[in-house]
């Protein structure tokens, strides 16, 4: 007798037998039991999860011997008959194949007449979604009110693409994917019975292999006997599979917290030597990052039988949530762009390497030297406000000579990856600066709580003169601001004196006094006045800032460029005799 391959030899022949599609046998076991049949079904999910399973298993359910079950005999001549798929009133048609309309009118010139043996006859139209809409027009009117002896299943991996006039004739039972433990358990189960020796790890790769497809699984496995010679071991498994061998993704992560770049590169070439692909190495490495952020902020999520449990608990416990967020990041981003490296490895370093650069002293776990939360970030020092940080005076060419410029710093890291601002560390220059958190910041009790303003205490000395046009100051006159001149454009001058200016921000742009903005446009002023100033920064509804007067001034341009352009004699003559007209937003300004 020829060899039947595990997947037809262990179908499941009763709703009993049928794993991981609790919620439809329990809809069709029930409809059965108490004769509520409908004439149509829809079977949707993706491959190998059980759709002709049911419909065969619902088949022998409507035409068993011993009447209409939900659990259907297995011995009489129809159960028989529709199991080897030789029964004359079980039609399996397949769309993929059948899908024009000479294909479809052929099937229901059959459908009319009564069955040959059984109680219904049964049609089951696989891959639905490939029929033509020629094809799905002419099945709409059978299919909504057939004989009484016809039943139609459809089944399709891709529910989109079925007409919704075919979807609201039929009930639609979506089959889901199979969980890893589930296909793991089925697996062992039948391996048992098939008296093959087998390695549980070996079966959880083959799990996550068949991503969620049962007859995947039971074919994967079958290839796994025969290349381990009527054994399942591990090792024989990640071989046949091509798979990462996990110890490598855990020394990878090991040597980023040792920060072991050479080491690293010694791993990932090892990796090209076995000929692994780097797209899915970054593929396991991210769902590897996300079990330590589980095992991170929930250990007991990790199954007490997980093979790797105690080095996922190890690996989490010495890395912060904050690198471990940034890590899963990067590793997200490097499979994306992957296809755009020069080559594959090129892609994975450059991924790890990019690890090791965003890894700082100031993202380390919370205790450790350079942690967040350590006391040296600021330094003490008289303030105006409880919330107030201050640092010690400098004078503003120090400040500037100072100033950070490397992108490996904890908040560039960050903000490359969205990851918002870190807290202030004492890399930061030291600026002489007194200021409560900015109000995007804070919290919304802390901010009810806060005074609106922020205060830049001053040194002695004389101010230059000045007539006080803020405007001119900042458009003309100050050095560099970068995006701090958003914040100075958006300001209004409201009083200044020998030793301190007060400026007014609109409640609308509240977002622009953040703690860099300040220190930026507070060096700008100390080194045009040649001195330090007190800069006080109110807040209101609204204020006559620079931006605000420039937005005036161009719409009062437009305003009177749109006129020049309608009143002139010639532009009025195209459009009288000719039927020309302005095209919008074309009118612009020359000065």
């Amino acid at each position: 007798m020829s060899y039947q391959v595990l997947a037809r030899k262990w179908r499941p022949k009763t709703f009993g037998s049928l794993v991981g599609q609790d919620h439809v046998v329990q809809a069709l076991s029930n409809a059965l039991t108490q004769q509520r049949l409908h004439h149509a079904y829809l079977f949707t999910g993706t491959r190998g999860v059980g759709k002709t399973t049911l419909s065969r298993i619902l088949a022998k359910s409507l035409n068993c011997a011993t009447g209409i079950t939900a659990t259907p005999c297995g011995v009489c001549e129809a159960c028989q008959a529709i199991d080897i798929g030789r029964y004359v009133d079980y039609v399996e048609m397949d769309a993929a194949s059948n899908r024009g309309i000479a294909d479809m009118v052929s099937l229901l010139e059959q459908a009319i007449y009564a069955p040959s043996s059984g109680r219904f006859k049964v049609y089951m139209i696989d891959e639905v979604h490939m029929l033509t809409k020629e094809a799905f027009n002419a099945m709409l009117k059978t299919l909504e009110e057939p004989p009484a002896h016809v039943k139609f299943i459809l089944a399709t991996t891709d529910p989109q693409k079925v007409p919704v006039t075919i979807l609201s004739r039929c009930l639609q039972f979506n089959l889901r994917q199979m969980a890893t433990s589930t296909i793991t358990a089925h697996l062992q189960d039948i391996l048992g019975q098939e008296q093959i020796t087998f390695e549980p790890a070996a079966l959880q790769l083959i799990a996550r292999a068949a991503n969620g497809s049962m007859r995947d699984a039971l074919s994967l496995t079958d290839q796994a006997i025969a290349y381990g010679n009527q054994s399942v071991q591990e090792a024989e498994v990640r071989n046949m599979l091509g798979a990462i061998d996990q110890s490598y993704l855990y020394d990878l992560v090991r040597t980023l917290l040792q920060n072991d770049a050479p080491a690293m590169l010694s791993i990932a070439k090892q990796m090209d030597e076995r000929s692994i692909g780097f797209e899915s190495a970054l593929n396991d490495l991210a769902a590897l990052l996300h079990l330590l952020a589980i095992a991170q902020h929930s250990p007991q999520a990790i199954a007490n039988d997980h093979p790797e449990r105690d080095v996922l608990l190890s690996l989490a416990s010495q890395l912060s949530a904050e690198v471990l967020q940034l890590y899963y990041q990067i590793c997200i981003l490097g499979h994306r762009d992957i296809g755009l490296a020069p080559d594959a490895y090129a892609g994975f370093t450059m991924t790890l390497l990019r690890m090791l650069a965003f890894k700082t002293e100031a993202m380390a776990p919370s205790g450790q030297p350079g942690s967040g939360t350590s006391g040296n970030a600021v330094a003490g020092g008289s303030t105006s406000h409880p919330s107030t940080v201050t640092r010690a005076a400098q004078t503003p060419q120090a400040m500037q000579s100072t100033a950070p410029s490397s992108p490996s710093s904890p908040g560039s890291a960050r903000a490359a990856l969205g990851l918002g601002r870190s807290q202030e560390t004492a890399a930061l220059p030291p600026v002489a600066l007194s200021a409560e958190p900015p109000p995007a910041l804070l919290s919304p009790s802390m901010a009810d709580a806060a005074t609106a303003s922020v205060v830049i205490e001053p040194s002695p000395g004389h101010l230059a003169e000045w007539n006080g046009n803020w405007r001119d100051l900042v458009e003309n006159q100050l050095g560099k601001l970068g995006l701090a001149r958003a914040l100075a454009q958006n300001c209004e001058l409201l009083h200044y004196d020998q030793n301190s200016l007060t400026l007014r921000l609109s409640e609308t742009h509240k977002h622009l006094a953040s703690q860099n903005y300040l220190e930026k446009l507070n060096i700008a002023l100390n080194s045009h006045f040649g001195r330090k100033m007190k800069l006080v920064l109110d807040f209101s509804h609204e204020a006559n800032t620079p931006a605000k007067q420039q937005a005036v001034e161009k719409a009062e341009l437009q305003d009177q460029a749109t006129q020049a352009i309608m009143q002139d004699r010639f532009v009025q003559g195209l459009m009288q005799e000719m039927g020309a007209t302005i095209v919008p937003n074309s009118i612009k300004p020359l000065h």
